[in-house]
């Protein structure tokens, strides 16, 4: 059974953002993937329900002029991965979203729901990260942009005030063009699982085999997903090796705080740190044209 007291449709992101300030104790749903569970598992009872579904003007996938990709929050997995514009400019991006749940969850289930519940394990989370994704917001006093590396407050909490709404993703073309990048998703099982650490680095190479703007980013490693920057800064400018493989996942692990749960012990995510951000690495670095 399903405890919901209330649910209304949105007409339009106003009109969403009127109901939410009559309603404060109201939630957003879109797919629902994850917060029909709750509701569900008796965690939100007599629910409040504001449906954003039917906007059209929150969903696909869009190239301004110049060159910033707008992925709209009620987009969903499937339609993010199958889209030309991620497929050409951001595949990274698309394998990364491919990894969440199974069929049905990837094509009910949205992209802007996946960082707004919060939470450091969302499929999507790290690689955004990577690629210092903006979010557009609106609320009642307007529209604001935030830095994806500033929107996340703690497990399960970001930084919408009462009344906001995430209305877009932006990417900017100096974040994507000319990066290969490669997400892993380690889980317990290959499908329908949430993430035990994740892992996405992008990277430029120049003349071969120098390492440029290299990110790493990991979902599971802290309370919240998170960027390695002393990693970051060690890599950069120096040429591909084995050695440095390593040197990424030792300085990797000293810049994360994971936590052990029922999952995975904290030692075990540090060695999955170690050892993911390696073959992430690699990866990317090859698909960026590495020699």
């Amino acid at each position: 059974m399903f405890d919901i007291a209330c649910y209304e449709e949105a007409q339009s992101v106003e009109h969403a953002i009127e109901l939410m300030l009559a309603k404060p104790k109201a939630r957003l749903i879109a797919g629902g993937t994850d917060l029909l569970l709750h509701i569900r598992e008796g965690k939100l009872p007599d629910a409040e329900l504001i449906s954003l579904h039917d906007l059209t003007e929150l969903k696909g996938i869009e190239l301004e002029q110049d060159g910033t990709i707008v992925i709209k929050p009620v987009t969903t997995f499937s339609e993010v991965s199958s889209h030309p514009l991620i497929k050409q400019h951001l595949p990274f991006l698309g394998e990364a979203v491919d990894t969440v749940g199974g069929p049905q969850t990837r094509h009910a289930g949205t992209i802007g729901g996946n960082i707004c519940n919060g939470a450091t394990s969302a499929d999507s989370a790290s690689t955004l990260f990577a690629l210092n994704a903006q979010l557009q917001i609106a609320g009642p006093s307007g529209i604001r942009v935030s830095s994806i590396l500033d929107f996340y407050k703690g497990p399960g909490k970001v930084n919408l005030a009462a009344g906001e709404i995430l209305t877009a993703i932006r990417i900017s073309s100096e974040n994507y063009r000319g990066f290969g990048g490669h997400y892993i998703k380690f889980a317990m099982r290959n499908a329908m699982d949430i993430a035990t650490l994740g892992c996405s680095v992008i990277c430029k190479v120049r003349d071969g085999n120098i390492i440029d703007d290299f990110r790493l980013a990991l979902g599971v490693a802290a309370p919240t997903p998170m960027r390695c920057f002393k990693s970051e800064s060690a890599v950069n400018g120096q040429p591909f090796s084995e050695e440095l493989l390593l040197k990424t996942g030792q300085l990797a692990i000293t810049e994360v705080n994971p936590r052990t749960s029922w999952r995975a012990s904290k030692e075990y995510r540090l060695k999955l740190v170690e050892e993911l951000s390696k073959r992430a690495f690699r990866e990317a670095y090859q698909k960026a044209g590495g020699l």
